[in-house]
């Protein structure tokens, strides 16, 4: 703060329970700082780390080394931005204070550069950075090894290591730098798969990506699964990102294990499971607030059961519980999720639309492998929306759409 030339600096607020009074938990922070090798060169400017206590519950604390609330902390946009993730509601606990912590960031001037919302993937991909109005979007492709994909089911099953590797290849030189392995078709009324199966399908494939081929060494592999122990399993293998199409209602242990393995996480919004979710489609206050509504309890539940707001990804969920006009509505309002929705600000989101049934619906292509054109339009919408992911099956294909779509909506020529 009030330093202008300095480098990039990451600032976070977090929530701690502490046994140890205000001096006690101050002389802890200090520790940690000289451990880390902090040296204060310019008052007030920058330094390699700075923990800072901003509130303790609602106590008034004045001392010469320390003053609770943080005297400072309502003119930074810094501070304020983050800790407006956590309490935006709350009011500072100072007499005559009635405002609220988002109030007061809301009254500050824009800064300049605007803060970047960052989201961790792995040692080895960059990490995705939602609120920059000039990031790239990111090409996941679909590697489904099933025998019953409702769009390429069958292609992959046999596991043939030199076919895969090709293909992988393939994906990467297209423009890939997320692949999506999933072994159980999560199509509407698909019957369910043993955990069993589902791990003799995936972990070979993983396993084969990460110590096999190269090339793959800088592209993050992602799990599509609802079950815990695939998912653990296939962290072990190799993957960086579980990808739950349930947000994890469908296992009980699935929260905990992703909170567990520390990897960065997709939560879909769906209702009820693959049989049931065509007759869950009732949205009274509207797609995006309900979707939104459903989405910040499952964000809610992440967070109870350990997962970190800097390693979730957020997905609407085409076509599952939702009809055509749906999953229109979610393309054509796609940044009111980003914007509109308080508490949803600042993820980074997914899009699937490729090959999806209301495509097939509008164009009257049946066979859904044939349905790249009406896809290419979808992905369009999405990164004109904000989607920071495209999850789709024709690479080739989506990367040219997404590179003149970006340099449309997201790089300035």
């Amino acid at each position: 703060m009030y330093v202008l030339d300095q480098d990039p600096f990451m600032n976070g607020v977090c929530e701690v329970e502490t046994s140890l009074g205000p001096l006690e938990l101050l002389d802890t922070l200090q520790s940690i700082e000289l451990a880390l090798g902090r040296k204060k060169l310019i008052d007030k400017g920058p330094r390699s780390i700075d923990l800072d206590i901003l509130l303790y519950d609602q106590e008034v604390f004045s001392h010469e080394r320390l003053n609770i609330p943080h005297k400072l902390m309502l003119e930074r946009d810094f501070v304020l931005r983050p800790l407006c993730q956590l309490i935006p509601h709350e009011q500072p606990p100072l007499p005559g204070q009635n405002r609220s912590y988002l109030s007061y960031l809301k009254s500050l001037p824009p800064p300049e550069p605007v803060p970047v919302a960052t989201t961790h993937i792995s040692p080895h991909f960059p990490p995705l950075r939602s609120t920059d109005p000039k990031r790239p979007t990111h090409i996941m492709a679909i590697l489904n090894v099933t025998p019953d994909s409702f769009s390429d089911g069958g292609r992959h099953y046999s596991q043939d290591l030199p076919a895969l590797t090709e293909t992988v290849r393939d994906f990467i030189k297209a423009g890939a730098t997320i692949i999506d392995i999933g072994g159980e078709s999560t199509r509407p009324g698909s019957a369910p798969v043993g955990e069993a199966e589902e791990l003799a399908r995936v972990i070979p494939v993983i396993r084969h990506i990460r110590t096999s081929i190269p090339e793959a060494n800088n592209i993050a592999i992602s799990i599509d699964t609802y079950r815990a122990k695939v998912a653990e399993e296939a962290c072990a293998a190799g993957a960086d990102i579980i990808n739950d199409v349930s947000a994890g209602t469908l296992d009980p242990e699935m929260l905990p294990t992703m909170a567990r393995t520390g990897k960065s996480v997709i939560l879909m919004h769906m209702r009820g499971t693959p049989s049931t979710m065509t007759k869950l489609t009732d949205y009274p206050n509207g797609i995006v607030q309900d979707i939104g509504a459903e989405l910040l309890t499952r964000v809610a539940a992440a967070e109870a059961a350990g997962i970190r707001r800097w390693r979730i990804i957020l997905d609407p969920g085409l076509g599952f519980a939702k009809n055509m006009p749906h999953d229109l509505a979610i393309l054509r309002d796609l940044q009111q999720f980003r914007t509109g929705v308080e508490g949803l600000e600042y993820f980074p989101w997914l899009m699937g639309p490729s090959r999806k049934r209301f495509i097939g619906r509008l164009t009257g292509v049946e066979k859904a492998s044939e349905r790249t054109w009406g896809t290419a339009a979808t992905v369009t919408a999405s990164i004109a929306g904000g989607a920071d992911i495209v999850r789709v099956h024709d690479v080739k294909e989506m990367w040219q759409v997404a590179k003149v779509a970006d340099a449309i909506y997201r790089v300035e020529y």
